[in-house]
């Protein structure tokens, strides 16, 4: 949301507050509005956050005294909370969708655990989604497919539970010359299938080069650095 899209939305919530309640609130009447206004889903991107903040809002308004603070300060204190809270919200919504970006790359496996199709079927699993434009499944289909031509290739063990950065990180020390390609290929499918990331035909593209250039290229023995690319797998 905009700085002055928000500013409106804003106004629009702070006019209609001002006109549709009563001008002098009591501790309780404050209580209420700021429950009401923070029980909007437009706050509830951070849930974790937004507890924290309104334990904090009503523990402070319920130590209000009512004969001491006028009712004018009571409608200042909602008010100025409100914004407050607001702000606060906007500011952590991109750290927030970064670091779940960030979890989907660290916590979630390329193959499920039930999925046993070989690297043959999860190709044409890709094919048959890129002839109809859906490049988001075919990037994805593509990259499992890379993975579980590796493991057919024992060049991976075959493991349970293995992220897009361990699949490539292991690679990458069987396939050296390939492992900067390897990385952008785990990221491009961690992005897709985790990141709600919109795939294109270049990335589709790319997947398909990978795949080939893994293929053909011959994996060297552990502890060996040295590398040659081939016309088959071995």
């Amino acid at each position: 949301m905009t700085h002055a899209v928000w500013a409106a939305h804003l106004g629009a919530r702070t006019s209609g507050l001002r006109l549709e309640v009563p001008v002098e609130p009591d501790a309780a009447t404050a209580r209420r509005w700021a429950e009401q206004e923070l029980a909007d889903p437009v706050y509830h991107q951070s849930r974790s956050l937004l507890d924290r903040l309104l334990d904090w809002v009503l523990d402070l308004l319920d130590g209000i005294p009512a004969p001491v603070v006028s009712p004018g300060v009571s409608l200042a204190v909602v008010i100025g909370v409100v914004v407050l809270v607001a702000a606060v919200v906007l500011w952590a919504a991109g750290p927030i969708r970064r670091s779940r970006a960030a979890a989907g790359r660290d916590g979630r496996s390329v193959l499920g655990d039930d999925d046993q199709r070989t690297a043959d079927q999860l190709r044409s699993a890709a094919d048959a989604a890129a002839s109809t434009g859906d490049w988001s499944l075919a990037v994805v289909e593509r990259f499992r497919a890379v993975v579980r031509g590796l493991e057919e290739r024992t060049v991976l063990d075959a493991r349970l539970g293995r992220t897009a950065h361990e699949a490539t990180v292991d690679a990458s020390v069987r396939l050296p010359s390939l492992g900067a390609a390897l990385g952008v290929g785990g990221r491009l499918f961690d992005d897709v299938a985790y990141g709600h990331v919109t795939a294109t035909s270049d990335d589709d593209r790319a997947l398909r080069d990978l795949d080939r250039r893994v293929r053909e290229t011959r994996p060297v023995a552990p502890g060996d650095r040295s590398e040659q690319a081939v016309a088959a797998p071995r």
